[in-house]
């Protein structure tokens, strides 16, 4: 697997060349979210949809889905 400095190197070299350096961040920090979900998921560290509804619909967490 490629190192982390030749993925972003590559990411930056797909975006646009009127990019920001907020879309810069904008894309590691959702690169980075992703492969820390996938890593979680790979681990056993989810929580199942049908448990993630009862909360919701209990209202426990409610808050933190309706502040999005």
């Amino acid at each position: 697997m490629p190192t982390a400095k030749k993925q972003a190197l590559e990411m930056v070299k797909k975006l646009p060349e009127k990019a920001t350096w907020d879309d810069i961040m904008y894309e590691i920090y959702v690169r980075k979210k992703i492969v820390a979900g996938i890593q979680a998921a790979d681990e056993g560290r989810v929580v199942p949809h049908e448990t993630v509804k009862k909360r919701f619909i209990k209202g426990r967490g409610s808050e933190r889905f309706l502040s999005c």
